[in-house]
């Protein structure tokens, strides 16, 4: 069989970021595979302004940055892995799924911000939420039979001044002409977070052979939760699509795991042009969040949080052969006891098969 030559600038950011090793090489991957399962690259920017005016607020600003390998045969021994990510992947066997159709694996670097209300107080608001930054890398792992979908992924970072919220919303708030907060000094401390999350998909109906080819609907439901000081959670909930050419993944909502464009796919890329419209529901148990209840260990400042959240969206997704467009407003539930407005925010994300 022949062989291609995959770089691994961003293949090699699948297991360490910015291993100086992992960039001076490449691995040998069949070209079948890739032609069929080519790997991408996914950025989601989140926004509060997306949800309107007068929106700069709660979860201010998101970014997100998501490789993902092509399909794999295994996640120790496979050759489209560079040999960090195999490394690395035998000592964390008890992540991986058992015996699936697909897999493969991703990883993810992540910035999210969160602000009060109020920008110009440079005092503790102590009836609203905490100023935190936090900065966060995950892997994760895919694993697919026919309609089914298994992730786990893996989150280390930090929230605190180490995570740059503010020297970030700063810049882009000079870039644009918008005013500073200026109540950063009274930000979460520094501390080390940790957070192992786990969901399980389906999509319907199980006879999917008309939607990658003309008009088609699906609907995809999700359950699972996450355990760890940055988030401790139970959620579940479903995805609705209808449009032209659906394509073979786990959904278009990109806050969720494998919700964007991530899961292994069964064929190739759909040429052409192709689009949908969406709708998504979540509904989660919150037993802890780092961004509302505080930092562990250090007395810091800390809302009463509500345990029960709800999350609605609607947006549309683009497909053009390589590349992949999806624009998403999402309406929140009040998180905290005390919070004037229920939050609203957008995402944009793009993405594209290398």
């Amino acid at each position: 069989m022949r062989q291609r030559l995959v770089p691994l600038g961003l293949l090699g950011l699948l297991s360490v970021l910015g291993a100086p090793a992992a960039a001076s090489t490449a691995t040998y991957c069949p070209d079948d595979s890739l032609r069929a399962h080519p790997p991408q690259v996914n950025f989601r920017v989140d926004n509060d302004l997306f949800g309107g005016k007068a929106q700069d607020q709660g979860y201010s600003n998101g970014a997100q940055l998501t490789l993902v390998s092509p399909n794999l045969l295994d996640y120790t021994d496979d050759p489209c892995l560079p040999k960090p990510a195999r490394w690395i992947n035998r000592h964390l066997e008890q992540l991986h799924a058992g015996r699936f159709d697909q897999q493969n694996m991703l990883f993810s670097l992540a910035q999210r911000i969160y602000t009060p209300k109020d920008s110009a107080r440079q005092d503790l608001i102590e009836q609203d939420r905490p100023y935190a930054g936090v900065l966060i890398g995950s892997f994760g792992y895919n694993a697919r039979r026919d309609n089914h979908l298994q992730t786990t992924q893996l989150t280390l970072g930090v929230v605190g001044p180490w995570a740059q919220g503010k020297q970030v919303q700063g810049a882009v708030h000079d870039l644009l002409g918008g005013d500073r907060f200026q109540g950063w000094d009274n930000q979460l401390h520094n501390e080390p977070v940790l957070m192992l999350t786990h969901e399980r998909m389906q999509r319907w109906p199980a006879d999917d052979s008309h939607r990658a080819t003309g008009w088609g609907w699906d609907a995809i439901s999700h359950y699972g939760g996450a355990l760890g000081n940055l988030s401790t959670r139970a959620n579940a909930g479903a995805e609705l699509r209808v449009g032209w050419k659906l394509p073979d993944d786990f959904g278009s909502t990109p806050l969720r795991p494998a919700g964007e464009n991530t899961a292994p796919t069964r064929g190739g890329r759909t040429a052409g042009w192709s689009w949908h419209a969406f709708m998504t529901a979540n509904a989660a148990w919150v037993v802890r969040d780092i961004t509302l209840d505080g930092n562990t260990w250090r007395n810091s400042h800390r809302v009463d949080k509500r345990h029960a959240v709800a999350l609605g969206g609607y947006g549309l997704a683009v497909m053009k052969d390589r590349w992949k467009f999806a624009l998403a407003r999402y309406h929140s539930t009040r998180e905290f006891d005390g919070q004037r407005q229920p939050p609203v925010f957008g995402s944009f994300t793009i993405s594209r098969a290398l």
